[in-house]
């Protein structure tokens, strides 16, 4: 198994295609990539991907796989931050954390504000779950992060910075997606994905919101994260609730539509470690304002 065979199955499980994949990430022939994922497979040693009719589709095996290539990625990727890092002079470290996805949004503005310290500054940059990323902070391995309200963590502080709307996630070809706006009771006759105990905050806010409407939703597969939810609404036909950012992660084969009535809230927090005694911490803490301001978000 290469580092091309894990690059190639994230591609074709985000795309939801294989000629998506091919043409629009990666670049390669289409015959070519569907033998190295059928290589893949065989490595593995269990079935990965299925033709289904939204395309190509995740089996149980597969989405579990998807978390652990992203990883291996990822640590490949630190490994080589850490290497070049041994090899230069020392310099200021500054560690960035963000919630999966809110990269997007969130590090230019972040690096904005690091703008005149960057000549001179080792930025890190990871995309953790909000537990995650609170332990992180904790640990000392993060200086700021872009997360939920962790409240069950002592010892940390936190700064709100938008309050993102929940939309309904459906796949591309359900009925509901004609809609304009979705009305939470008609989800609550659909098979839902709901966020597991691993994402307390947003489960929490759903849970809440379904209590308030008088619905309640059939959880009839759990998400451990942002990912394995639009990957089950992809494979399953299922629908689910998800902040706005999901947008930007969203494969062809699944659509977000905004909610009918009030919309329930969640909110997105800069956390640090109030016993992070850094300087570059205190520097960016003070550049705060206007950090939403090229986002489109507000408090």
């Amino acid at each position: 198994m290469e580092l091309r065979h894990l690059r190639y199955f994230i591609a074709v499980a985000e795309e939801g295609s294989l000629t998506l994949a091919a043409e629009k990430r990666l670049h390669t022939a289409q015959p070519s990539l569907s033998r190295q994922m059928r290589d893949l497979e065989l490595e593995v040693g269990t079935r990965l991907l299925v033709r289904g009719a939204r395309g190509i589709e995740l089996t149980a095996a597969g989405r579990t796989f998807l978390d652990h290539a992203r990883l291996a990625l990822m640590q490949v990727e630190a490994a080589g931050i850490a290497a070049r890092r041994a090899a230069q002079p020392a310099k200021a470290a500054f560690a960035l954390g963000f919630l999966t996805g809110q990269e997007v949004t969130w590090l230019p503005q972040a690096l904005r504000i690091l703008g005149s310290e960057l000549p001179n500054l080792d930025v890190t940059v990871s995309s953790q779950s909000s537990p995650e990323l609170a332990g992180g902070l904790l640990r000392g391995a993060i200086d700021v992060a872009f997360l939920r309200r962790e409240d069950w963590v002592s010892g940390l502080a936190f700064k709100l910075l938008a309050r993102e709307p929940l939309v309904a996630i459906l796949p591309a070809g359900h009925p509901l997606a004609t809609f304009d706006a979705v009305r939470i009771e008609d989800l609550a006759a659909e098979t839902f994905i709901m966020p597991t105990r691993a994402a307390p905050a947003l489960k929490i806010v759903i849970d809440d919101y379904a209590r308030r409407v008088g619905v309640t939703l059939r959880a009839a597969h759990e998400a451990e994260n942002l990912s394995m939810a639009i990957s089950l609404v992809s494979s399953t036909g299922g629908v689910s609730l998800l902040p706005v950012y999901a947008e930007h992660l969203l494969p062809r084969s699944v659509v977000s539509r905004p909610l009918a009535g009030p919309v329930p809230t969640i909110d997105l927090v800069l956390g640090y470690a109030k016993s992070n005694t850094s300087p570059l911490l205190k520097l960016f803490l003070a550049r705060l304002d206007g950090l939403a301001a090229g986002t489109g978000l507000t408090s």
